[in-house]
């Protein structure tokens, strides 16, 4: 989950079946170690890394919503505001500034494996 916590269908199944225990099983394992479903786990470390994206990346809240795994804008802001207190925006207006300068979108998008740069189809390689 902490590899892979990004992909949109990470599946709470073949994770527990990883792990060698039935959903269930894995499910409440998971709960007594950590203290929080696999689900409210997965939830809290997109909403870390979407935070960080808000400091640090000049991606609009939709592109970073897509980015760290969530698939409905307004799920996300319900998640972030109540794990931060803040709605994405104001949490950005809050913390930008306190620091280096915003990376540009289209490098934070190409590192976080949300940019696929398209072949020029007039541009032919060397022999």
């Amino acid at each position: 989950m902490d590899r892979d916590w990004a992909d949109p269908e990470l599946d709470l199944d073949a994770t527990a079946a990883r792990a060698g225990y039935s959903r269930s099983h894995f499910v409440r394992a998971f709960k007594a170690v950590y203290g929080e479903t696999p689900g409210q786990y997965l939830s809290r470390r997109r909403i870390e890394r979407a935070a960080e994206m808000l400091r640090t990346a000049d991606l609009t809240v939709t592109e970073i919503c897509n980015l760290v795994g969530f698939s409905s804008l307004g799920t996300f802001s319900t998640r972030f505001r109540e794990q931060t207190g803040l709605s994405p925006s104001e949490y950005r207006r809050e913390n930008v500034g306190r620091g280096a300068a915003l990376i540009p979108g289209c490098y934070a998008l190409l590192w976080a494996g949300g940019f696929k740069p398209q072949r020029d189809s007039n541009f032919r390689e060397a022999d």
